[in-house]
């Protein structure tokens, strides 16, 4: 018996160690199939959001049924691409009406408006600061008491085809202070308009949010003589099956509406397909008008020009303390920078000697195009190779045989509004960036802004974060390689651009790139100061004084020598 109840206890014993090793081994799976989940969710857009929770024990990263961005949520973020994302929207914080409806006569009105010199008697003289203060005033000409309201406001003098953009405080009240540092003698002349009333950016506000998709992509797809158009986006509704072309490497989502015949894999190409129509309610668009609220001038209730002094040798300048000083001035429609020696290329062989040697990659939209295209015709030397791209969409590439010069340009990845591209040559930045061995011969010059306008920030920061990872690498690998961004400009702007691409969202944009570009050894040509500075017309494709100016800065750059 007593063997009996052994043998039995034996065998209970084994049964006991068998039942936890297959506990354990089914805790296993299941801990490895949560992290394989997680690990697809990312790779196809997938992921949740990460959110900032309080517990006992101090803050931590916490997934959350946050808003949906569309079809998919934002990418996983680690403690430190968390707090950062949190501090760029912090710095893109915007005030605006306390109300989430303002009556249009009770919204800002430019004609009623008007701003005064500060002490304009006063002897000014280069290295000043000028101050003008700007008072806001509604339709029915009572003052503003909140503040939200989009100016832009520079110095110029035509007789010097000379220009400077201010410094804009905004004191939510109604008044603002603009600052000039003053930068060349003569007769200077203030100006400032309002690019958009504070109850027009709420508006902006919430259809970047609420209508993301409001530009729309298609794609072809076909399979022999069998072909079909389908809509695609970063953000598509839920209303049928979707082809996920995420990219692999980098994360970036991209989706088209599955075809009904043909298979995911057989997409040709990808185009602009449009821009919604009706987005604003009768009231909304009243905040959209040309002439009335857009661009409007706003007149001094004075005098609007000053006499600038020169200053003498013995003097101190003021230039090197005050916080006023743009990156750089017009004069004589040159640019004149503060902030590095600027050389001028006036000649084609000035430009030949500098490139000399070296491989040019121009990453990005159509306005980093026009710096292609402005080589390309001004330097003879310089043959454009036929790729067989079509026109403005690319790839492209001219070659100097005798002075081994190489200049390619390549648009970003979706989302591009460019027409028909080839689905072969869609490529991320990111990934074109790893494929380069760089060097001292290697320049890397990119924009990425414009195609971007109308997308929740969050997607411009991860394609932001992507590129920023591969230049840190590049540079890890590469040292000497030379990598220049050029910023965003201002356009001109009417009621329906203002919907798309107004200079308030690429406002937006570009404070994201200053700020996530700034801890990298890289040089910035400020594209926007330039197109804002300048005498002639805001352009999305600045004309071509403006472009050969910043070709000076980005060949200074590139030859500082």
């Amino acid at each position: 018996m007593l063997e009996y109840l052994q043998k039995m206890w034996c065998t209970f014993n084994r049964f006991q160690i068998c039942f936890v090793l297959i506990c354990l081994l089914v805790v296993l799976v299941l801990v490895s199939n949560i992290h394989l989940v997680e690990h697809l969710n990312y790779r196809m857009g997938l992921e949740p959001e990460w959110a900032e929770v309080r517990s006992d024990t101090g803050h931590s990263l916490s997934p959350v049924k946050g808003k949906l961005h569309c079809n998919f949520r934002p990418q996983i973020l680690s403690r430190s691409e968390y707090e950062e994302q949190k501090s760029l929207l912090k710095i893109l914080e915007w005030s605006g009406p306390p109300r989430e409806k303002t009556e249009f006569m009770k919204s800002t009105d430019a004609a009623h408006s008007h701003f005064v010199i500060l002490k304009s008697q006063m002897l000014f003289k280069v290295g000043d600061v000028l101050e003008v203060l700007v008072r806001m005033y509604d339709f029915e000409g009572n003052p503003k008491h909140y503040g939200g309201d989009y100016l832009q406001a520079k110095i110029h003098s035509p007789v010097l085809k000379a220009g400077a953009v201010g410094t804009i405080l905004d004191h939510q009240n109604g008044f603002y202070s603009v600052y000039f540092a003053l930068l060349w003698p003569g007769r200077v002349t203030v100006s400032v308009i309002l690019v958009h009333p504070s109850e027009g950016i709420q508006v902006l506000q919430r259809l970047r949010e609420d209508k993301p998709d409001r530009v729309y992509f298609k794609s072809l797809f076909r399979s022999g003589d069998f072909s079909e158009t389908t809509m695609c986006n970063v953000c598509l509704p839920k209303k049928q099956p979707k082809c996920n072309y995420t990219d692999l490497k980098t994360g970036e989502p991209w989706f088209c509406y599955k075809p009904d015949k043909l298979s995911c894999s057989s997409r040709v190409n990808h185009a602009k397909g449009g821009y919604m129509k009706n987005l604003l309610t009768f009231h909304d668009n009243m905040f959209f008008q040309s002439g009335v609220n857009i661009k409007v001038p706003i007149l001094a209730s004075g005098p609007d020009t000053v006499t600038v002094h020169p200053w003498k040798v013995k003097e101190k300048s003021h230039l090197d303390s005050s916080r006023f000083v743009p990156s750089g001035y017009f004069y004589r429609d040159q640019w004149m920078s503060t902030r590095s020696i600027l050389w001028q290329f006036d000649k084609p062989s000035d430009i030949t000697d500098c490139l000399q040697g070296k491989v040019v990659h121009l990453f990005g939209d159509s306005t980093i195009r026009q710096w292609f295209e402005y080589l390309t015709d001004v330097v003879p030397d310089l043959k454009p190779f036929d790729l067989g791209s079509p026109k403005n969409v690319g790839p492209f590439m001219s070659v100097d045989v005798d002075h081994n010069i190489m200049l390619k340009f390549r648009c970003h990845g979706p989302p591009i509004r460019f027409s028909t591209v080839s689905s072969n040559e869609l490529r991320y930045i990111a990934n074109e960036l790893d494929d380069i061995v760089g060097g001292k011969n290697t320049v890397v010059a990119i924009t990425i802004w414009s195609h971007f306008s109308t997308f929740p920030v969050e997607v411009y920061v991860r394609r932001l974060r992507n590129i920023r990872a591969a230049l840190f690498r590049l540079q890890e690998r590469s040292p000497a390689t030379a990598i220049i961004i050029r910023s965003a400009n201002v356009q001109e702007l009417g009621p329906e651009v203002s919907l798309f691409n107004s200079d308030w969202y690429s406002l937006q944009l570009d404070t994201i790139m200053r700020s996530m570009f700034s801890g990298l050894h890289i040089k910035i040509v400020d594209a926007w100061e330039m197109s804002l500075a300048h005498h002639l017309p805001h352009a999305l494709h600045p004309d071509r004084i403006i472009v050969k100016n910043q070709l000076d800065e980005f060949l200074s750059f590139v030859c500082p020598n």
